[in-house]
């Protein structure tokens, strides 16, 4: 009898096992990741509102590529075809033979199942052969970037397989976070109760030579002199790495922009296979790859090359192995690439800053690929650890949370750039700057940077510094030469000219990709900044708020700067007409560049009370008493100015004198924003704060697109929309993100989520910009300069200080 009841006890309890859910790879995905279904068309999608702005449409994906090392993506519909490798150029090309594939078959069947991971297919006949159109559906994108993964689910797939998709983009990580390297990890489990054999095929383009242009496309993509070849190399004690590298020919002793190596690699192990086509025809029928890999997974080991004559040439790689029944395996991939040299628009060479780890010869593409490979797991596990804080604070919404992470991208994936000029050696900082955005291609570009940067400064502060030392070294010089000033020139039908740079006067911007950034900056164009009212403080501001926010011990980062801050407020004091404020001069002289504003105004001002405060707390830690006591002075008519000519007993007016005067602005209290970011205190009284932040919400975001789509920049005093200039009647992501922050930190949380939950909704649920995510919208939801900079102000939210007990 006790025999039979342990019999009895042991099939309840297996009963039980089987009735318990079992966790799934999908599982292992964090909760906060935004989905969608791979390959799901969106209904009513956004559209631009200028023509002549970048449109690529929704089916973006995030990026891969290190700080400043070259970026690309894949689709969440599968297929490659974003590429930021020259540095400051969006090119936008889906390229037929960089695919993923994938073949599972069970064990004692006699055929499997073979078929690119791509709901879609060439347009142009290209690799014919092989089986395309993965079931839209089918499974599941999601993102948390810098990681990504795609959940596959088909019936005719048994083993389930999640792609897990990163570069080691590491908070306080200036090594690993520059490497140009995409790690692609297959999650793979066998559910069933037989075994089940299963390949991947990474296929890729010999690209070599194909970013020399500033065009979005690739039509003057050159292959001539491409060449791809195999090889091995033995790099565990029980693992063979194996891959394949995509070379050029190079002419003797010049390195070009477009010199350089892409490897795509796996380790081979025991249980772990890997095959290899060293080259086929990229854009012919495919049969060389799909023959065998359709057949059993496999790939011939073809190790026959040639040199490209024009012809565009693919190699591919292949990793079989087999699950037993309940069994996992993790199997990595990675691509890696070497392109050091940025060359930009007028001549001047600089190597980027992952050649200071791997050097600049522009072969060193398979050794990123090792590291790739042997830390594959490591880095991983640390972006785990890194996002884990903000997976588990069930306190915010999961919305938000992982709108936090997915709006990093744009500091790798904006055209951003790292490294030193040509033979100028290791010592000192690299040069950093990320790219106001793709449409207005100018590198750092300050006013858009005062929002965007929060970002940078709360993982990477190190590297936010230096940005602003770069801004700070120009502040003393002239660049004389003159420019052409568009907007006014446009205005008087006569060409008008501005001299690029006064003394003093912070540049809007450290160059152009088609200049010579970082040498001639604040480069002419839509408006005379050195007359800008906001550039100035703002430059302010942002120092003291990285001496504040990275512990207020760095005391020789302000000394550094101290002269470039005072020279910055002595040269904005000749805009002051008597009453203690710079006035703007009545054309839109601040980052909302087609908005006038006369006489004193409500954003520039406050951004001066603000600067004002910073200077004099500057001058207190550096010891400088009589100027803190000067610059406290001058606050105080200032303040006293701002009030009595902006305060309307609810909100401050937009201006003094422009016939905008009685509107509400959603960014009337940046100051105050970064005056409660610092400790700065009150710039005006706590009631006159609440009650205009009280007002903008209620008019600009809920009388603004059913309250559903952030703050709107300006509205009307009865609470319409001002239809008569294009930036007043716009929503702009970043300064509604600088809004939601000032909400919070005055204790107004509900409004705050409500106006950041605006952008979300229109981000990635209703007009499809992930990835993607524009400067600004209407209300209809259509964009303009997508891939912008200034929405990594999200981050802002996070840096609210603790009140004081």
């Amino acid at each position: 009898m006790r025999k039979y009841l342990l019999l009895l006890l042991a099939a309840t309890s297996s009963l039980c096992v089987l009735l318990i859910p079992q966790p799934s790879l999908g599982d292992e995905i964090p909760k906060i990741a935004w989905r969608r279904p791979l390959g799901q068309p969106l209904e009513n999608p956004g559209v631009r509102k200028n023509k002549s702005d970048i449109d690529d449409g929704y089916w973006q994906g995030a990026p891969v590529g290190g700080f400043g090392a070259g970026t690309f993506s894949r689709t969440y519909r599968g297929d490659f075809a974003r590429w930021h490798l020259k540095s400051g150029v969006h090119k936008y090309v889906s390229v037929p033979a960089n695919q993923f594939a994938m073949f599972q078959q069970v064990v004692g069947e006699p055929a499997g199942t073979a078929r690119v991971l791509m709901t879609d297919h060439p347009r142009n006949g290209e690799l014919s052969s092989w089986q395309w159109d993965y079931p839209v559906g089918a499974g599941e994108y999601a993102a948390l970037f810098p990681k990504s993964w795609y959940d596959y689910k088909w019936d005719k797939f048994p083993a389930h397989v999640v792609l897990e998709q990163f570069s080691p983009v590491l908070p306080g990580n200036y090594k690993e976070s520059s490497y140009p390297v995409a790690v692609y990890r297959w999650h793979a489990e066998n559910p069933t109760n037989k075994p089940v054999t299963v390949s991947v095929l990474l296929s890729w383009t010999n690209m070599n030579g194909w970013f020399r242009t500033y065009t979005h496309d690739f039509q003057s993509a050159l292959s001539q002199g491409n060449q791809n070849h195999f090889r091995q190399e033995d790099v565990t004690s029980s693992g063979t790495m194996k891959g394949i590298v995509f070379d050029r020919n190079r002419a003797d002793g010049v390195l070009n922009e477009w010199d350089g190596e892409f490897s795509v690699a796996a380790l081979q192990s025991p249980g772990v296979e890997i095959f290899y086509q060293t080259e086929f025809l990229a854009d012919g029928d495919g049969k060389s790859v799909w023959a065998p890999f359709s057949k059993d997974g496999t790939l011939a080991n073809s190790d026959t090359r040639w040199v490209s004559a024009s012809e565009k040439i693919g190699g591919a790689i292949a990793v079989r192995f087999t699950l037993q029944p309940g069994e996992k395996k993790i199997i990595p991939m990675v691509i890696a690439w070497d392109f050091p040299v940025v060359e930009f628009g007028q001549g001047r060479k600089w190597n980027r800053k992952y050649t200071d780890f791997y050097g600049a010869g522009g072969g060193n593409s398979w050794a990123i690929a090792r590291d790739g490979l042997l830390r594959a797991k490591e880095w991983s596990d640390a972006i785990d650890a890194w996002q884990q804080p903000y997976i588990k604070d069930d306190s915010k919404p999961e919305w938000y949370r992982g709108m936090l992470f997915n709006e990093l991208y744009t500091l790798t994936d904006g055209g951003t750039f790292w490294g030193r000029q040509l033979n100028s050696g290791h010592n000192g900082p690299a040069t950093f700057a990320l790219l106001e955005c793709f449409d207005y291609a100018y590198y750092g570009t300050l006013d858009v940077g005062f929002y965007a940067s929060v970002a940078l400064l709360k993982f990477w502060p190190t590297i936010d510094k230096q940005v602003l030392r770069e801004f700070a070294q120009t502040v003393p010089r002239e660049y004389p030469e003159l420019g052409l000033w568009v907007a006014k020139t446009q205005e008087t039908g006569n060409p008008v000219l501005h001299k690029r740079k006064k003394i003093g006067a912070v540049p809007h911007d450290l160059g152009v990709p088609e200049g010579d950034p970082f040498i001639s900056v604040n480069e002419p164009g839509w408006q005379d900044t050195n007359d800008w009212k906001d550039l100035n403080a703002k430059f302010v501001l942002m120092v003291y708020r990285d001496y504040v926010l990275t512990g207020k011990t760095d005391k020789e980062f302000l000394r550094e700067i101290w002269p470039a801050m005072q020279a910055a407020m002595t040269y904005l004091q000749q805009f002051d007409h008597g009453g203690g404020i710079p006035e703007n001069s009545g054309y839109p002289d601040q980052t909302y560049d087609s908005w006038i504003v006369r006489g004193v105004s409500a954003y520039c001002g406050g951004l001066w009370l603000a600067a004002l405060r910073a200077s004099e707390e500057t001058a207190r830690v550096l010891g400088e008493n009589r100027s803190a006591e000067d610059y406290h002075a001058l606050f105080q008519k200032a303040q006293k100015t701002y009030i009595d000519k902006l305060w309307n007993g609810e909100y401050f007016l937009y201006d003094a004198q422009s016939e905008y005067r009685d509107s509400i602005q959603a960014d009337q209290l940046a100051g105050q924003w970064y005056a409660n970011m610092t400790g700065l205190g009150d710039l005006v009284p706590k009631e006159m704060q609440v009650s205009a932040l009280k007002k903008i919400f209620a008019n600009n975001v809920m009388k603004f697109g059913k309250g559903e789509m952030g703050a709107a920049n300006g509205m009307s005093a009865d609470g319409s929309i001002i239809r008569d200039n294009e930036q007043a009647q716009e929503v702009w992501v970043g300064t509604s993100f600088g809004l939601a922050a000032l909400l919070l930190s005055e204790g107004l949380t509900k409004e705050a989520y409500h106006t950041a939950w605006g952008i979300h909704h229109v981000v990635y649920e209703t007009k499809g910009y992930w990835f993607r995510t524009p400067e600004a919208w209407d209300d209809n939801g259509n964009f303009r300069a997508p891939m912008y900079m200034r929405p990594a102000a999200v981050w802002a939210m996070e840096m609210i200080p603790t009140p004081a007990k």
